[in-house]
């Protein structure tokens, strides 16, 4: 019998909670991992296993959504909290200004994640990598982008 989880209880990083968390793994009690991919946490509602093997049965409120560290469990005996897995990223560096808008617009233009390090553009990699790259081949090939990871 799954665990239904229709609310969040609060996060991790919040004192109290942590506190309960800490004396929980302490006195014998299960603190859980469910571990979700950023796909996951974009559904209200889904069906999941922690790390423990308990099966959890999400059916959350339009106005919350899940997130790493979100607690959605916690009594006397267990907790269990969202871990979210690690996100790839694809790096590149623009050759110029020029290429950068042009990069820019291009990575908006398909709707892609984008964040900035510096004059590098990441874009966050939900599919195969080389999807992204093939759609990137005319940057590459005429030089107005290079994989800093290629130098």
């Amino acid at each position: 019998m799954p665990i239904a989880v229709t609310t969040i209880i609060g996060f991790a990083s919040e004192p109290e909670i942590a506190q309960r968390l800490h004396d929980l793994a302490h006195a014998g009690g299960r603190v859980e991992h469910l571990t979700l991919a950023r796909d996951d946490t974009l559904r209200r509602r889904l069906r999941a296993t922690t790390d423990l093997g308990t099966d959890c049965a999400v059916a959350l409120p339009g106005d919350q959504r899940l997130s790493d560290g979100a607690v959605v469990a916690l009594d006397d005996d267990r907790a269990i909290v969202v871990q979210m897995t690690e996100e790839r990223w694809l790096e590149l560096a623009p050759r110029d200004t020029t290429a950068a808008l042009e990069l820019g617009y291009f990575a908006g233009n398909l709707h892609w994640r984008v964040r900035f390090d510096g004059a590098h553009i990441l874009i966050a990699l939900e599919g195969p990598e080389a999807d992204y790259l093939a759609r990137l081949k005319p940057f590459l090939d005429d030089g107005r982008a290079r994989r800093p990871a290629d130098d």
